[in-house]
């Protein structure tokens, strides 16, 4: 099994050297900052002070405490090179002024075809790095809301190597009107992985911690009650770099909208900006309504698109 590790790691550098590479890609947890769901991603990811029907705690905690009903949602990310990108959220009101949103990120690569010593083929091995968190927003007055979220990460990289590790957000959100509305948190404090490879090379394991960059992130959304659109722009400082988000969503209906963003505009290094581009329909039947959504999102350091169909059920 060393020789087919030791096969995996130089077959993977090999790769990221020989095509360009963004400067946030080599830092632990790079598929858990891709965003959350169809439509924070399909508006460029500029969500942290965008509350909406759908609120994921993903993007600022404070969000879960804006959610009217119980909502329920599951998305599949189809991705190029074996990658894979799952997410499932539940959120809840707590009357009479708090929320609560609970979520499960997954992603993770297949397919990883293992060899021996000789370079002959053995078996395929794949990779699952997950993020589960529990968000919880309160206001504290009518304009004024904070929240915070609890992680736990649990990354299975190879046979016998495994990290459990814990961080937590923090994020608050200030109405400044019934149009405008200030965001801003912080991400991942305190997360990491933690790898101890005695289990797989005995005597000569070691072990290891990876942090993960604090993401530093402030926004502002503005939905006009005059006309059916909200937009979004977000400034994020991680790892020393500094970026743009942008994201606008048009509904002409209540029962359809449309999205597009910009994620990744670097303002500090150059960074490749991702465009994304998206759409939602919505049925109510009974007691509850159902949605189906999509995003699609150019990855500029992949070979093809990222795909992401998502199925939604709110409570009414």
């Amino acid at each position: 099994m060393r020789q087919t590790l030791y096969f995996l790691i130089t077959v993977i550098t090999s790769s990221l050297q020989a095509q360009p590479m963004s400067p946030l890609a080599g830092l632990p947890g790079s598929p858990m900052r891709m965003g959350f769901g169809s439509q924070g991603i399909g508006m460029g990811n500029a969500m942290v002070a965008t509350p909406t029907q759908t609120n994921m705690g993903y993007y600022n905690p404070a969000l879960a405490a804006f959610q009217e009903r119980p909502a329920a949602t599951v998305a599949v990310g189809f991705l190029s090179l074996d990658r894979g990108l799952n997410f499932l959220n539940f959120s809840t009101p707590l009357p009479p002024s708090a929320g609560l949103s609970l979520g499960i990120v997954n992603a993770g690569v297949s397919e990883i075809e293992g060899r021996d010593r000789d370079g002959r083929p053995t078996e395929n091995h794949s990779t699952s790095e997950n993020t589960f968190f529990l968000s919880f927003g309160v206001r504290i007055d009518t304009n004024l809301v904070v929240g915070i979220s609890t992680k736990i990460l649990y990354y299975k990289l190879f046979t016998d190597m495994t990290s459990t590790t814990a961080g937590f957000d923090l994020g608050v959100i200030y109405r400044v009107t019934d149009e405008f509305t200030l965001g801003a948190c912080l991400q991942d404090i305190g997360s990491k992985y933690k790898w101890d490879s005695s289990a797989l090379y005995g005597l000569e394991g070691t072990t290891s911690i990876e942090h993960f960059p604090v993401r530093k992130r402030i926004g502002v959304s503005y939905a006009p009650q005059v006309v059916p659109v909200l937009s979004a722009l977000e400034l994020e400082y991680t790892a020393g770099m500094t970026f743009l988000k942008l994201g606008v969503e048009v509904s002409p209906t209540n029962s359809f909208a449309l999205r597009g963003g910009l994620d990744h505009l670097g303002l500090s290094e150059s960074l490749a900006a991702k465009p994304s581009f998206g759409f939602s329909l919505q049925t109510a039947t009974g007691a509850w309504q159902s949605s189906l959504s999509y995003a699609i999102v150019i990855e500029p350091y992949a070979p093809a698109s990222l795909h992401l169909l998502a199925l939604g059920v709110e409570f009414r």
